[in-house]
């Protein structure tokens, strides 16, 4: 099943399933049998981050698999991202051994910036300041942070470099020094947050769009009781029963057919094989039609601790 996942394609060349598992607030001790279950269901892409705080469990599902003869290390697309309190540029090849470590991994197929924001470097991942509510933040600027990505590609750590919630002013100011361009961005799209500017900016640049929370997180740690869940939108459940298929389903193979590569988060045996069973249908125009409509500019991820510092990636019109 894993050789019928389509490909993206970078901008050099290389390629990146798809959809991915993404391990995001995925909960300590069950992680790594999401990451075998999702391997033997047939996913070959992975999606973490250092400030998960979940690697070495991640890295302990790819290694048993691979132990196993299930897959080699060549068939699995690995992506991680550098934490905020890491941009200053001598920490970012340290930060990038301590992430391949945990991973149990020689190299990385794709690493990202995972914000612009930087933060107090320290052990403290979350360097909060005296009012409780803003991190203190660091004045490494990521156009440096960038040349060091580059060093881990010439060093043969990473095979591909690329961004994370940046915004097009951003990405444009690392395209300006940039001796290796970024080949993704990743973001927060859903049904109820589109981008359409921003997306269409990184396709004419040449970027792949990669699109987290494409469910629209319903399990974020900071959710309210009154939020509206996207899954059960009624707008929404008109489109699964034309179909035969799960609201998730409709939302991941909708980003599929905007172009862009997704990661679906789930440590459910049965959800992660249903969040992948989705090729074997398609959206038609009028389906796209209703998607596109749930717009709401409805930001889940907003990063409000990081509010106030200069490379905020949404405090200006992107």
């Amino acid at each position: 099943m894993a050789s019928k996942i389509p490909n993206a394609i970078f901008s050099n060349g290389n390629s990146i399933p798809m959809i991915g598992l993404g391990t995001w607030n995925s909960p300590p001790g069950v992680v790594a049998q999401a990451v075998k279950d999702a391997i033997d269901i047939g996913y070959r892409h992975i999606d973490c981050a250092h400030v998960y705080q979940n690697e070495h469990e991640v890295g302990d599902g790819i290694a048993a698999k691979i132990q196993d003869g299930t897959i080699k290390r060549e068939d699995v697309f690995v992506t991680s991202k550098l934490w905020n309190t890491f941009h200053r540029p001598d920490l970012v090849e340290g930060a990038l051994k301590v992430t391949l470590k945990n991973l149990k991994l020689a190299y990385l197929d794709l690493y990202l910036i995972h914000w612009p924001v930087a933060y107090k470097e320290g052990d403290d991942l979350f360097p909060m300041g005296p009012d409780g509510k803003t991190f203190i933040f660091s004045d490494a600027d990521y156009v440096d942070t960038w040349k060091e990505m580059e060093k881990l590609v010439d060093a043969g750590l990473v095979k591909n470099i690329g961004l994370s919630n940046f915004n097009s002013k951003q990405i444009q100011r690392v395209l300006d020094v940039a001796r290796i361009k970024p080949v993704c961005n990743q973001i927060e799209s859903h049904a109820y947050l589109h981008q359409a500017k921003l997306t269409a900016f990184c396709t004419e640049k040449g970027i792949i769009v990669t699109a987290y929370s494409p469910l629209g997180s319903p399990a974020r740690p900071w959710v309210k009781k009154d939020d509206i869940v996207l899954l059960h939108d009624p707008e929404l459940k008109k489109i699964p029963d034309k179909h035969g298929k799960e609201p998730a389903q409709i939302l991941i193979r909708y980003q599929i057919q905007l172009g862009h590569v997704v990661i679906p988060k789930s440590v459910t045996k049965s959800r992660i094989a249903s969040n992948f069973d989705v090729f074997g249908f398609e959206l038609d125009a009028d389906d796209m039609k209703q998607l596109a409509a749930l717009e709401r500019n409805e930001r889940i991820c907003p990063e409000f601790g990081a509010f106030g510092h200069p490379h905020h990636p949404f405090e200006k019109e992107e």
